[in-house]
């Protein structure tokens, strides 16, 4: 249990151990379930809770600050890791009332079965007494479910964001001390789960903007007490802006591909255009989520594998669909033996990428001169289209 203003406690747990969320997504520096306590005059809060697993850490560190009664729990989303400690909380305090959305009231429900008459609803902006202090309610859907919501404490000017702004990082600082780590952080955490909200994303930053916030308590990593800094790159990262940089993400079975995405990367550089390049079998995949936060042009490299794209590469076009990145312009390098269909499947399966197709590089077999000619070209193209859009300078 720390403070972080009078009567203001951080009460959750870091998990320094952790090195996969939800089985998929790679924590390299581990994470931390951020629950908060809040005590006014005539009543006491918690905001969120910790993952399951986690639970006994929660407790322990509720009872370190003396707390026999707790009159609400604030669910500001659903999702487990912030959720799952609810049943057993309700069971040590069942004079307690969870407070959340309706929407968040049925997902809760459905996940962990909680009756319906330990909940109060409440509405965008409603407020709730603590005595002398005050939790206000604001709805920030889809970030990054749409229940979503965050809570805000007035006279402590504190925004208890949840998911909104956080970061997978175990620390032992309470708040930001490294920023430079912490952005890294917060991009990749950004980049994961949030990146194919950016419209709903700009709308709730649009919304906060009327809230006076001096302190940020997100509910994974630390808090920012200097808010400006996450919230200026949330409006960067939301934005429509793109820079002159390139994507390569590629798989090379028998070193075909692997060639013409040598000799491609280098005639980007010689054109003065920054290039991210991923191996796609070996791939931190959020790393390469961070990578397309930025850049304006991706290309896949492919062979070809019963007439389609190698798996790997198919995951990478269904990652970059599904995150839906703000990347202008598109391509696909590869090669094949006798034929087949890779070009057209890997770029069926990025329908939801707003982007112009540039025209592929196909070489049949190993990569010839004029294969080669071919990616200068492309490379040449890239540089243009990047200058024609304004992101070459």
């Amino acid at each position: 249990m720390r403070q972080l203003k009078p009567n203001v406690y951080t009460v959750g747990a870091i998990d320094w151990d952790a090195r996969l969320f939800d089985r998929l997504i790679p924590l390299p520096d581990g994470t931390s379930y951020n629950s908060y306590l809040v005590r006014g005059t005539e009543k006491t809060a918690l905001i969120d809770t910790v993952d399951p697993a986690k639970t006994d850490i929660l407790l322990g560190n509720i009872a370190g600050a003396g707390v026999d009664k707790l009159d609400y729990i604030v669910a500001n989303h659903a999702e487990q890791d912030h959720s799952g400690s609810l049943p057993d909380m309700l069971l040590l305090y069942p004079n307690a009332k969870v407070v959340t959305n309706p929407k968040c009231k049925e997902m809760l429900m459905d996940l962990l079965g909680i009756e319906d008459e330990k909940f109060v609803t409440v509405e965008d902006g409603q407020e709730i007494s603590l005595g002398d202090k005050t939790l206000k309610f604001v709805y920030t859907p889809w970030v990054h479910w749409p229940e979503t919501m965050s809570t805000y404490v007035p006279e402590e000017k504190i925004l208890f964001s949840c998911d909104f702004f956080g970061a997978h990082l175990a620390t032992s600082s309470l708040f930001v001390e490294d920023e430079a780590a912490v952005y890294e952080s917060a991009k990749r955490y950004y980049a994961e789960i949030m990146m194919p909200f950016g419209r709903q994303i700009n709308a709730n930053l649009a919304k906060l903007e009327k809230l006076k916030i001096e302190m940020i308590a997100p509910s994974h990593g630390p808090v920012y007490d200097r808010p400006e800094f996450i919230i200026d790159a949330y409006k960067d990262w939301a934005s429509d802006n793109v820079k002159n940089e390139v994507v390569v993400a590629y798989v090379s079975m028998h070193g075909s591909t692997g060639k013409m995405i040598t000799h491609f990367v280098e005639a980007l550089i010689e054109s003065g255009i920054k290039v991210r390049q991923f191996e796609l079998a070996t791939v931190d995949i959020g790393k390469l989520a961070m990578a397309l936060v930025d850049a304006a042009t991706i290309v896949i490299g492919s062979p070809t594998v019963l007439v389609g794209p190698h798996p790997c590469a198919a995951y990478a076009a269904f990652l970059a669909n599904a995150l839906r990145p703000r990347t202008r312009f598109v391509s696909i390098i590869g090669s094949y033996g006798w034929g087949g269909k890779m070009v057209e499947q890997l770029t069926a399966m990025m329908p939801n990428i707003k982007a112009e197709i540039l025209e592929p590089v196909l070489a049949k077999g190993e990569p010839k001169e004029t294969d080669y000619a071919a990616l200068d070209r492309l490379a040449e193209e890239i540089l243009a289209k990047h200058k024609e859009a304004g992101i070459v300078n």
